[in-house]
């Protein structure tokens, strides 16, 4: 795999503030450090601006409780003319314990130009990222 479909790793902790009424991440926290965890895959990917266009299949698979750490990776899997998939995954781990999953999503993200249009990816042909499978 070459340097432009590398994962990114984003590393959190869960406060009290992020938690919602039971202790655990709230949801909407959980959707916006995916997001952002997205953003950054696509934009080292693209080399320029991108924007969310959509989130897809988005998986909360177990609860993230207060005082965990949770671990974000993100990858592109697909590259379109502007277009990226990018697949992001995330893992609670106690302060005691081993990391669980506990997060997964898909989010189309566009490359844009300067004025917020999309934009032709450079040196991309389009889906050249086969695999959805993590990058090692």
């Amino acid at each position: 795999m070459t340097n432009r479909s590398a994962a990114i790793e984003l590393t959190d902790i869960v406060f009290p503030e992020h938690a919602n009424h039971y202790g655990t991440l709230f949801g909407g926290n959980a959707l916006l450090l995916m997001s952002k965890a997205a953003f950054l895959a696509a934009r080292a990917f693209a080399k320029s601006d991108v924007v969310m266009a959509s989130l897809g299949d988005a998986q909360f698979l177990a609860p993230v409780p207060v005082g965990h750490v949770l671990r974000l990776r993100a990858w592109v899997t697909r590259a379109g003319r502007s277009s990226l998939t990018v697949c992001v995954t995330g893992a609670a781990e106690p302060p005691d314990g081993e990391a669980r999953p506990s997060l997964k999503g898909l989010f189309e993200m566009v490359a844009v130009d300067g004025r917020g249009r999309p934009a032709r990816l450079r040196n991309t042909y389009l889906n050249t990222v086969p695999t959805d499978k993590e990058p090692a």
